[in-house]
């Protein structure tokens, strides 16, 4: 939840998200102690199947995943991000265009009205 919340706020530095996965994978390896203690084995005690690097690996690969993860949302969010941006300069262009238009019609008006008189020369 930690790094969902600062990916959707737009944090994207790879230190940071290093460090909560970091933290997720430790909560992860607590929790799963826990539960073992719970059920009455022990930490120290070795797997007697001979898997004992099956949770290690898989854990790690759980771990690379969330990573991805991480990126590909951070690279959503980014490109979200610039999609808005671009609608919003682009809402601009149109305004000031119907303010270009809208004046230019203005022009159009006064010139009618002024008949042929050509306004006076402006100087440079």
């Amino acid at each position: 939840a930690l790094r969902l919340s600062y990916l959707r706020a737009g944090g994207h530095d790879p230190a940071i998200l290093d460090q909560l996965l970091h933290l997720q994978l430790e909560a992860t390896v607590l929790e799963k102690g826990a539960t073992g203690l719970r059920r009455g084995r022990r930490m120290a005690e070795p797997p007697s199947t001979g898997t004992g690097d099956l949770p290690a690996a898989l854990l790690a690969v759980e771990l690379e995943n969330r990573r991805l993860e991480d990126q590909l949302l951070a690279l959503k969010v980014r490109r979200e991000r610039r999609v808005d941006a671009g609608s919003q300069v682009a809402q601009r262009h149109s305004e000031e265009l119907a303010q270009l238009q809208a004046e230019v019609g203005r022009l159009r008006c006064h010139s009618e009205q002024m008949g042929t008189q050509l306004p006076p020369p402006v100087a440079p």
